[in-house]
Order: C-alpha cells, then structure tokens, then sequence
C-alpha cells in the first residue's frame, strides 16, 4: 500500500452532460439543438451554443436546398439537369454534418464553411 494521498474521483456536474456529449447531442436533430439554446446551463455555455447554432444553419441550408429542388423540379429540362446536383448537395451536407458532430463528440470544432462565422458570432466565441 503506497502513502501518497487519495484524490477524490470529480463530482458529477450538475447538467448531468458533458461539454463534448452536449455538443455532438446537438447535432442529432433540430430538437435538441432548440433544447440547448433555451435551457441552463447548456445555453450558458458558448461551446455548446456554437455547435447548436452550427447544426441550425446547417438544417436551414437543407430546407433551402429542398425548396429550390422543388421549384427547379417544375421547370422542364433545366429542373431535371439540376436535379443530380441538388442530390450531391444533399450528401456534401451529410458528411459536414456527421464530421461535425463527430467532432463535437471528441471536444473539437468542426467549421462548416459560412455556416461557422455566424454560428461563432451568435455562440460569442
């Protein structure tokens, strides 16, 4: 039996969640995004409130990109030529939206190109 003094394990924070599980909760849906921006202590935290509103910007880019693909869809030819496009759009917002929450899942920040900015600016980072 050794000597040195025992460290006590550290106490559990009150939230109950990590930063990192939070952030990368966020990304799930918009639902817990919304949750961590309205509830305490999450949206005190700018950490937290990046990788929400990161995950909100990125969920407006997609609805955008669905009405657009909606309309263009009614034009005829050039509906249809663009049509792939719209769907490679959709898998590039996939694999940004999965590399950041894996990411955020890890303690890390993920910037998605102009999404970041204003997720930072709103977060107060």
């Amino acid at each position: 039996m050794s000597d040195a003094p025992q460290t006590p394990p550290p106490a559990p924070t009150p939230s109950g969640l990590t930063d990192e599980a939070a952030s990368g909760l966020a990304y799930i849906t918009i639902i817990p995004a919304i949750i961590f921006l309205i509830v305490p202590p999450y949206n005190q935290k700018p950490i937290i409130k990046f990788h929400a509103f990161q995950c909100l910007g990125l969920a407006v880019v997609w609805i955008a990109l669905a009405f657009v693909r909606l309309i263009l869809w009614h034009i005829p030819l050039i509906g249809w030529l663009i049509l792939p496009f719209a769907w490679l759009c959709y898998l590039l917002i996939a694999i940004l939206w999965l590399l950041a929450m894996i990411n955020a899942f890890q303690g890390k920040r993920f910037n998605i190109p102009l999404i970041a900015g204003f997720a930072a600016q709103a977060a107060g980072l």
